[in-house]
């Protein structure tokens, strides 16, 4: 079989070993994420401002795509909270009014997240993904949490509100707290209420009364389902929908149909960088939580090939009328705990998912939407951390910036300016770190062939000689940085003869850095100093040799830096107390 076929398509491979004890496992994962989805399907619909049925039909046809292209055994694709609240905010911004075009449009978003992350997949580019630092998507996260559940309020209370940032939302719900529904509100509460206690006390309770550790963890997942059946049964019973209680109303029955994005160009230009946007979160929470749970089991995800696989997902639900989807961390980390195996665990899920829509969507007429409301509320907050900006502060003072900056711009400003701001702020954090390396001008540790920091360690060094350690590979953004440290160190130093630049950390030297220890050369040589290299790695000394660089040299090129100490140094070094 050619090689090319199974890195695009790994079911070939893991399908070629399947058993029966495996279907076994992958099947019984399946009926408990199954469970999980439903109600998280249409929840996650109605955080998106579409119809509950195309969260159903977004947790069909993208699971058995993943299970075909993606390389996680434990990965659970389907509709995920902050990229539904990031559908309603591109949507939005098309001001559209009609339901069949808000659902078009939901299709077209699916279509060109799908065709980016196919394509960014197909070119390798996953590495894309780590300009996104981690603080950053945290602060994101966190700030998307609470947007979330603030959004959702609105269900609880039974009353209108709108907005994209946090401020608006909760103007608007203060403006009509007196229309709130009694009704509603008690069962919003309740569920909300009830859907806490079983995250954290139904599990042991039941492990109380005898039961297995995992069959009182089965019943903890099922929770929210008790709270749609319960909820749905108490508003068909008293008839709450002729009292103001929202409830879902009709959900077509039946497979997902067969549907098309839309080719309009305006549209099209107008939704593609919430496209770019939605795919990049939605693949960084992805590939977090598939590299998390397959590093628990010794195995191996490739990112570029998980793009492809979330690459046709989302072609995918935009073909069978969903909208854009990821890999979840909750239904995910449940599917793994289940004991899913391969990818098939999600192929079997999108089975009991399709006899939903087929069998069970007229019971769900009286769903209210308060109890949807509660289910995205209890699973949002579980994000929220607050604690990274504690660590942030502590660690770096540049990461708390970013964190805090993308949570106020997020609940401030928006999802997407949020996000936009996160990318920004990751690169900008990045050049600005690698932009003013550090620079350690080391001396020998007495008795041993090491060099440490003047400033950190007692050791030996020389008034003629200076060696400086770069601890950065050197580009366009740092280049003036080292010169301007040099020229400051070497002016005024008259005993000083040789420059020795350390290199064991640079892995890279561009045309500008090139530039720029050619004009640190120069200047040395009009000062009497000769500059030399040492302990530079073989791809870097490749380019070097490429240029005129070595041939203008002064110095020489030194395999170790106690060669060069040894060559350019008497054996009387002078010894320099750590300060």
């Amino acid at each position: 079989m050619p090689p090319f076929l199974r890195r695009y398509l790994p079911i070939l491979d893991w399908g070629s070993r399947y058993d029966r004890q495996t279907l076994e496992s992958d099947a019984l994962a399946a009926v408990i994420v199954t469970i999980m989805l439903i109600p998280q399907s249409l929840a996650y619909a109605l955080l998106a401002g579409l119809p509950a049925e195309m969260g159903l039909y977004a947790s069909i046809l993208p699971l058995v795509a993943y299970a075909i292209f993606g390389t996680s055994r434990a990965l659970a694709v389907g509709p995920v909270a902050v990229v539904s609240l990031m559908t309603a905010a591109a949507i939005g911004n098309l001001g559209l009014t009609e339901p069949a075009a808000i659902a078009t449009a939901a299709v077209t978003l699916a279509f060109l997240s799908g065709l980016f992350l196919a394509m960014m997949g197909v070119l390798r580019l996953g590495f894309i993904a780590n300009f996104l630092s981690h603080p950053v998507i945290a602060g994101f996260i966190t700030a998307s949490g609470i947007l979330i559940a603030a959004s959702q309020l609105k269900h609880i209370l039974g009353v209108k509100a709108s907005g994209h940032t946090l401020i608006e939302t909760l103007e608007t719900l203060f403006a009509n707290l007196g229309q709130t529904n009694i009704w509603t509100l008690l069962i919003g509460v309740s569920a909300t209420a009830f859907l806490f206690w079983v995250r954290k006390g139904l599990k042991p309770l039941l492990q109380r009364r005898g039961w297995s550790p995992r069959s009182a963890d089965t019943a903890a997942k099922a929770g929210p389902v008790a709270a749609v059946v319960a909820t749905t049964l108490f508003a068909w019973i008293f008839g709450l929908d002729s009292h103001g209680v929202a409830v879902v109303g009709d959900i077509p029955s039946g497979l997902p149909p067969l549907s098309a994005p839309s080719f309009d160009l305006g549209m099209w230009a107008t939704l593609m960088g919430s496209a770019v946007l939605i795919s990049i979160i939605g693949f960084v929470e992805s590939v977090s939580v598939a590299q998390t749970l397959a590093a628990k089991r010794r195995q191996r995800i490739d990112p570029d090939q998980e793009l492809v696989g979330l690459g046709a997902s989302n072609i995918a639900a935009a073909i069978s009328g969903g909208y854009p989807v990821t890999g979840g961390f909750s239904r995910s980390v449940v599917n793994f705990d289940a004991g899913a195996e391969t990818p098939a665990a999600g192929a079997f899920t999108a089975i009991g998912i399709t006899l939903a829509a087929l069998l069970l969507t007229p019971l769900l007429f009286f769903l209210p939407k308060a109890t949807l409301a509660a289910t995205i509320i209890v699973a949002v907050l579980s994000l929220v951390d607050f604690s990274i900006l504690k660590q942030a502060w502590t660690f770096s003072k540049a990461d708390f910036f970013a964190v805090l900056t993308t949570i106020l711009l997020t609940l401030g400003a928006g999802v997407e300016v949020g996000v936009s701001a996160g990318v920004v702020l990751s690169i900008f954090l990045h050049l600005y770190k690698t932009s003013r390396p550090h620079i350690a001008e080391i001396g020998l540790v007495p008795g041993t062939h090491h060099f440490r920091n003047i400033r950190r360690h007692e050791v030996e060094t020389d008034p003629k000689v200076l060696t400086l350690r770069v601890d950065e590979s050197l580009y366009f953004a740092n280049a003036r940085f080292l010169e301007d440290y040099i020229y400051d160190r070497v002016v005024g130093d008259s005993q000083l003869r040789h420059v020795i630049l350390n290199f064991p950390a640079v892995n890279e030297v561009d045309l500008s850095a090139l530039e720029s220890l050619e004009s640190i050369l120069h200047r040395l040589k009009d000062m009497g100093i000769h500059l030399h290299l040492s302990e530079v790695k073989g791809p870097v000394m490749d380019r070097l040799k490429r240029s005129r660089f070595l041939g203008e040299m002064n110095g020489r090129v030194f395999l170790s830096q106690y060669d060069a100490w040894v060559a350019l140094t008497n054996s009387n070094g002078t010894a320099r107390a750590a300060e």
